[in-house]
């Protein structure tokens, strides 16, 4: 019963070991460029590696937030966790393993400004590029950015 109870609790010390603790302060505008690791893209980043083209808004998106804000909401495991006025910051959840990655749309004049990272890892094998480019294609579609 004592060896049972004791591989229980180092399990339960080994699974909390390895979940994220980090915590990010979000400033509800998007301003932190991408780290040195292949696991984020971003509209502001200069560095090809690390970049994403951006995104123009049309005289429709200009004035439809909200439709905007349905959009990245339509996103694979996409729920809101955190909002202002132009502002959107998405915790993207995958399917298999649960790795947490953060999206974030922000509008600034006729531009969307567009992050999304994975909080841990190195390598996201594209996904986070294949995300932006996903939500790039869903906006062309319903005309709220220029092509």
């Amino acid at each position: 019963m004592l060896l049972r109870f004791t591989l229980l609790l180092l399990l339960l010390f080994f699974l909390t070991g390895c979940s994220d603790t980090k915590t990010t302060s979000w400033t509800r505008s998007i301003n932190q460029l991408c780290e040195n690791k292949p696991n984020c893209v971003s509209t502001i980043e200069k560095r090809e590696q690390f970049s994403v083209e951006p995104f123009l808004l049309t005289t429709k998106g200009k004035h439809s937030w909200e439709e905007i804000k349905q959009v990245a909401l339509q996103l694979p495991g996409a729920k809101i966790a955190d909002q202002s006025d132009h502002y959107l910051h998405i915790e993207a959840t995958s399917k298999v393993f649960r790795f947490i990655d953060d999206f974030e749309v922000e509008k600034k004049a006729e531009l969307l400004q567009v992050r999304s990272a994975s909080r841990v890892g190195y390598s996201d094998f594209g996904v986070n590029r294949k995300r932006v480019e996903t939500f790039r294609n869903q906006l062309i579609k319903q005309e709220l950015i220029k092509q």
